[in-house]
């Protein structure tokens, strides 16, 4: 992907308890594949960029297996709610709302995403 020159100094930012964290380059971000960042509290979000150029970021520990892998799942969509599936146990987390799409009774973190 080609990113025009005044578009390489954009930065991905997460919305914390006490801000705006900035987490990384947009450049470094793969539309289609997750990348883990660390928080300052030690717990890791795992960052997506669809196709559409659209941004999410979610928990990346998987609730079921105990690891911090969801960055390196599988990404797709579901009646139109774009999710990952853990590499784990292929449990669905719906991007936006943290929503687990096979446990109703499950959801991870969901955070506030942009782009500046």
């Amino acid at each position: 992907m080609t990113l025009a020159p005044e578009k390489t100094d954009v930065k991905v930012q997460l919305r914390l308890a006490d801000g705006w964290f900035t987490v990384c380059d947009l450049t470094l971000l793969t539309p289609g594949r997750g990348v883990a960042a660390l928080l300052p509290d030690g717990e890791q979000a795992a960052l997506f960029l669809d196709r559409a150029g659209k941004l999410y970021a979610i928990d990346n520990r998987d609730p079921f297996g105990g690891a911090a892998v969801l960055s390196r799942g599988l990404t797709g969509s579901h009646q139109g709610r774009p999710f990952v599936a853990s590499p784990l146990l292929k449990q669905r987390f719906d991007l936006e709302s943290g929503q687990c799409l096979d446990d109703e009774t499950v959801r991870i973190t969901a955070y506030e995403v942009r782009a500046a």
